[in-house]
């Protein structure tokens, strides 16, 4: 990562606008289910509250994980994004996939059920995708250009983002598309049928849909809040530009942890020249350091620790961590 972007400003634009357009799709499902008795409108329409639930935690998420660092928090509130954005996945399952599950098992194993005004529900579909697309498509546009700016393909750049409120935006909206379009055919094969149990079956594929995104942003956050390695081609760079410096006779281990979005702790050990005065030795970590932020914006706080590369105890802890590399 050669360049940091500001796209604090942008992520908030893209939550608002992802908030505002579930908020609208909640209230049109919620009455389209009720007039056409559609279990998977039912469960489209608890998709999109659990959806404007969340954009709710991903606005506190960008709020608090921006406060500066103080006594009590040295490194900043920047896992703060994390947490909240963990409990936005847990909202997705709880108030999303469990009701369509709910709505799905009730329809297939309950009482048939007949359908009502189905021309409402195919309208409200239909505005509820428009809708969506505006927002996915904003979602979309924030992943390509960050992927660009870093120099990554797109899918590789959504999997080791450690931005997770504009992945949860956007696997949400693609899921809320996903979920219409089952929506829309579990309607029309309810209307073409006469069996409610098309649409109870399209209940049950957006809760598994819905559990499925739940489960992906859980682990994503669950990796992020205990302590993850930061971006493994920027750890590469680092490790290749330390052992390049003059004073620095080996890079013997490198830790690194993701302590917010675009913000990276690192824990350098190496093994200086012998030669060197401790002024000099000084004088080199300073330096170092210096150039480390310059190429590496993403790092916020570094610290370079001298040590013998023959410690068996540190080779030990090394070797435990990593394999033998040699």
């Amino acid at each position: 990562m050669s360049e940091k972007q500001p796209s604090s400003g942008e992520s908030t634009l893209t939550v608002v606008l992802a908030l505002s357009v579930n908020l609208a799709i909640a209230v049109m499902k919620a009455i389209a289910g009720v007039l056409t008795g559609s279990a998977a409108i039912l469960s489209e329409a608890a998709h999109s509250v659990a959806d404007t639930f969340t954009e709710a935690l991903l606005l506190t998420a960008l709020r608090r994980s921006g406060r500066p660092a103080d006594r009590r928090h040295p490194f900043g509130y920047g896992k703060e994004r994390y947490f909240w954005s963990l409990l936005a996945a847990v909202s997705i399952f709880a108030s999303g996939a469990m009701f369509a599950f709910y709505e799905g098992f009730r329809t297939v194993f309950g009482e048939p059920e007949e359908q009502t005004r189905p021309l409402v529900g195919y309208v409200v579909l239909g505005l509820a995708f428009v809708l969506e697309s505006v927002s996915w498509t904003q979602a979309f546009r924030q992943v390509r250009s960050e992927s660009a700016a870093h120099g990554r393909g797109f899918w590789d750049f959504l999997r080791v983002s450690d931005d997770p409120t504009v992945k949860t935006v956007f696997l949400e909206d693609s899921a809320a598309l996903i979920g219409l379009v089952l929506a829309f055919a579990g309607l029309g094969l309810h209307q073409l049928t006469g069996s409610s149990l098309w649409d109870g079956l399209a209940s049950l594929a957006i809760g598994l849909l819905l559990a499925l995104v739940a489960y992906v942003l859980a682990r994503t956050n669950r990796g992020l809040l205990i302590g993850q390695q930061a971006d493994p081609v920027m750890v590469k760079s680092i490790w290749r530009r330390l052992s390049e410096a003059s004073e620095v006779d080996a890079v013997v281990d490198i830790l690194t942890m993701s302590i917010g979005t675009d913000r990276v702790l690192l824990c350098a050990r190496l093994d200086f020249d012998d030669a060197l005065t401790a002024h000099q030795l000084e004088d080199a970590c300073v330096r170092i350091s210096a150039e480390l932020r310059t190429q590496f914006p993403d790092l916020d706080e570094i610290f370079l620790e001298p040590v013998p590369r023959t410690d068996p105890e540190l080779r030990r802890r090394v070797l435990e961590r990593y394999g033998d590399l040699s």
